[in-house]
């Protein structure tokens, strides 16, 4: 089978033809239809993600297709389910094997693009926003970032939940994009003056920053009185370092977000809140948005959208 391998860290991946998989206990079987990029896909390239799998391994972090086998133990699936997978690797091929236990089932009205681009974005923000920054109805969220993978859906899961939501994207075209999944106040990355964009907000409660430095800086600074700061990420390059003072003074908490790492110490914790995410979107509450779609042959030009930032939303890989 064809399969997207990452075979050093000093030379990119490529498309190459391994064997196909059989399922070991407890694992299944998927006949892979897409697979959503992520940016911890670029990190790994260069072996900078927090977790490094052993090489060569298959990229692909999260992924949806049909279930064409199940190894011994498994039950609650059957053969011919679809199922969205989260397993940190594995995806970017024509079949893969997974543990059952990182397996969801998908509603019948959701197409494979979504699917596959859905678990780690949607539950990411999920997460962040209800679990870790208690985001409550009429508070005002700052998102870093909002066009992109992570960001649109907490501009989206924020506008849901109540909040008044500010986007941050890169021009005009990407900030449309926020306004459409919810977003109320839009401002451009690339001003002159953000800190005092940030500032004329007249305070936000919580930020959920996808980004880090350079924003970071200002955007804590804008932060009322017992305000939360999420941290997701750091696809600006910089980490932030905050000063202890001014969280002192403020009263405010800074909140570290890795939503895979809840897989191995509080793993309900995701299932619950994908349970809900799925019933969100079966409601037709939830629109994932996906600006790319490409096959399997031109993977690498899809982590290159990524390394451009020129995608919104999702970028997703199919193999059909």
């Amino acid at each position: 089978m064809r399969a997207f391998v990452l075979s050093s860290t000093e030379i990119p991946p490529a498309l190459t033809e391994i064997d196909c998989p059989e399922p070991s206990r407890g694992e299944v079987r998927l006949k892979i239809a897409a697979c959503g990029l992520n940016f911890a896909d670029l990190l790994m390239t260069t072996g900078k993600y927090q977790e490094r799998p052993p090489l060569p391994f298959t990229m692909g972090m999260e992924v949806a297709g049909t279930i064409d086998a199940l190894g011994e133990g498994v039950t609650g699936f059957a053969v011919g389910q679809r199922v969205a997978a989260f397993f940190g690797r594995g995806g970017l091929a024509e079949y893969g094997c997974f543990p059952a236990s990182s397996c969801l089932p998908i509603p019948d009205a959701m197409p494979f693009e979504h699917a596959a681009g859905f678990m780690v974005a949607y539950g990411t923000s999920h997460v962040a926003l209800t679990r870790r920054a208690r985001l409550q109805a009429g508070e005002t969220l700052l998102v870093l970032g909002a066009a992109g993978g992570v960001g649109l859906t907490a501009v989206e899961i924020g506008a849901r939940l109540g909040a008044k939501v500010v986007a941050v994207a890169r021009g005009a075209e990407k900030l449309k994009v926020a306004e459409a999944a919810g977003a109320s106040v839009l401002i451009d990355s690339d001003s002159e003056d953000l800190k005092g964009q940030f500032k004329a907000l007249g305070g936000v409660d919580v930020v959920y920053d996808a980004v880090g430095e350079p924003m970071a800086s200002a955007a804590l600074r804008a932060l009322n009185p017992e305000g939360r700061y999420v941290t997701i990420g750091f696809a600006g390059g910089g980490v932030p370092h905050f000063p202890a003072n001014i969280l002192l003074v403020k009263n405010i908490d800074v909140i570290g977000l890795y939503w895979g790492g809840y897989a191995t110490f509080r793993p309900k914790v995701l299932t619950d809140s994908l349970r809900d995410l799925m019933g969100m979107y079966a409601q037709g509450l939830l629109h994932p948005h996906v600006s790319h779609t490409l096959p399997l042959e031109r993977a690498a030009e899809g982590m290159d959208l990524l390394r451009s930032r020129t995608s919104t939303g999702k970028v997703v890989i199919t193999m059909g």
